[in-house]
């Protein structure tokens, strides 16, 4: 027997850069509300916004809002999944992305804001999120109460149907999958390996 979506939250994560945005624009589109506050509004880097919470960010001091988080999603850098409260199911969609692109990506923002990286920078980063990445891959193996199914951002951009058929499956079965299908632009695929 499925659990329906309203007895856990969902929580869409990764690195920064990965597509944890579009994840959120395509959940949306499909029936699923999303847990944000426009705080950090649409931008050249995400011209569909963010769909981010300011509040995750303090997960550690105040998860009073994930109480009213079931049923919806919500989007959490994969820095802080740690600090989710034990007490609630969850249902990771954890976005993984080629390590060039994503630091390509981060660099095209850095760039925009005036703050870019070197070489040096990004060698260290590589090495950071890689580590990053085994240590939270071994942490949610762990968790009784987390389910995660990890989505290859290429993957959503090559065969989006099929991505989207397995994210409704992952989370009950009860989404629009062509409206889901509709929200992937491949034209914002712009930092590519």
């Amino acid at each position: 027997m499925k659990n329906s979506a309203a007895d856990f939250i969902t929580v869409v994560s990764g690195l920064p850069r990965s597509g944890t945005s579009m994840m959120m624009q395509m959940l949306v589109a499909g029936g699923m509300p999303a847990v944000s506050d426009g705080w950090r509004t649409a931008d050249a880097d995400n011209p569909r916004g963010y769909f981010e919470l300011e509040a995750v960010k303090k997960l550690k001091t105040d998860a009073a809002w994930v109480a009213d988080a079931r049923g919806h999603a919500v989007k959490v850098i994969s820095m802080l999944l740690c600090e989710l409260p034990a007490d609630y199911e969850y249902r990771v969609i954890f976005m993984l992305r080629d390590m060039d692109e994503i630091l390509a990506s981060q660099n095209e923002m850095l760039k925009r804001r005036g703050t870019a990286g070197d070489a040096t920078g990004d060698a260290a980063m590589r090495r950071h999120f890689e580590a990053h990445l085994k240590k939270v891959q071994a942490w949610l193996a762990e968790r009784k109460n987390f389910r995660v199914h990890f989505f290859e951002y290429r993957a959503l951009l090559r065969e989006p149907a099929s991505q989207a058929h397995s994210v409704a499956d992952f989370l009950g079965g009860d989404l629009d999958e062509q409206a889901m299908v509709q929200a992937i632009d491949p034209a914002l695929h712009r930092n590519r390996a």
